[in-house]
């Protein structure tokens, strides 16, 4: 698969992502069970009408999400980096460093949420937050594609919890996917598009510091142009208790979504129940 994934890394990014919407279509084709989760999450964030319209780009959508990443993860750089061509609401960056704070950057699965961390390490130092995956050629992967010099990773433990506190406390960026399925004990039962959903916590307390929450992702051009990026405060400021606060990071991930349904990765079985957790009381 390494090899694989090298070959793909040399091809130009519009092949990359003609051959992900062809991918896309073979999933949707072969898996039923992929396309029930897909159509059911759709359908419960956008309505039928809805679905109906921002179903064709998002199976697409979904396979270009895999093919792109041998193009981010495997290039220079200055060269992956350079697929951002557009950016929108950095002065959101300069106004949180010019008063010394920290940055939790909030990228959700939409769009190219692999570059975002990139782009942003040659601005600055960035820590993200991730969670090794079970495949010992994967793990490989995206130890190589994000060993970049101000890009830190940091697992989804105790230390990386700890790495991720000190980073901020310096003044530096901490980057992290919040609408992803956390482990038993790491999340709480909240609402998501009107159903409940294993809702990570971690992400509100980072909120709970000093430092500047802003919101990015990068949306996928057409004909392989490259990303606009995008960031964005919340659309309101977050506060209350941790579980109020991760209530508000779900409802600031569905503003997002609704401006590029097409882009969000629905196949993503958010509403999993993850090993060791109670169903929702309305489940039990």
């Amino acid at each position: 698969m390494i090899l694989v994934f090298r070959f793909l890394s040399y091809l130009p990014l519009s092949w990359l992502h003609r051959l992900g919407a062809v991918a896309g279509w073979l999933s949707w084709l072969l898996s039923p069970t992929y396309r029930r989760h897909l159509r059911e999450n759709m359908a419960l964030a956008l309505g039928e009408d809805g679905e109906r319209r921002a179903r064709f780009g998002a199976i697409a959508s979904a396979g270009k999400t895999s093919f792109e990443l041998p193009k981010i993860w495997l290039r220079p750089l200055e060269e992956a980096a350079a697929r951002v061509v557009k950016i929108t609401g950095w002065e959101l960056v300069e106004a949180a460093r010019r008063e010394g704070k920290g940055i939790l950057y909030l990228t959700p699965h939409l769009g190219c949420f692999e570059i975002t961390a990139q782009y942003l390490s040659t601005q600055a130092p960035i820590t993200v937050l991730y969670r090794p995956p079970k495949q010992a050629w994967l793990q490989t992967m995206i130890e190589t594609g994000r060993a970049r010099a101000q890009l830190h990773i940091a697992a989804a433990d105790l230390a990386g919890v700890r790495s991720l506190i000190k980073a901020l406390k310096k003044g530096e960026a901490v980057g992290m996917l919040p609408d992803q399925a956390p482990k038993m004990g790491e999340g709480r039962w909240l609402d998501f598009f009107g159903k409940p959903a294993y809702t990570m916590t971690l992400a509100a307390r980072l909120t709970e510091t000093n430092a500047a929450a802003i919101m990015v992702w990068a949306e996928r051009l057409p004909g392989g142009a490259g990303y606009h990026f995008h960031l964005q405060p919340p659309t309101q400021a977050f506060s209350g208790t941790t579980e109020e606060r991760a209530q508000q990071i779900n409802h600031e991930i569905e503003h997002l979504i609704r401006q590029c349904p097409e882009q969000y990765l629905w196949g993503y079985n958010r509403y999993k129940r993850p090993r060791g957790v109670e169903a929702p009381p309305e489940s039990r």
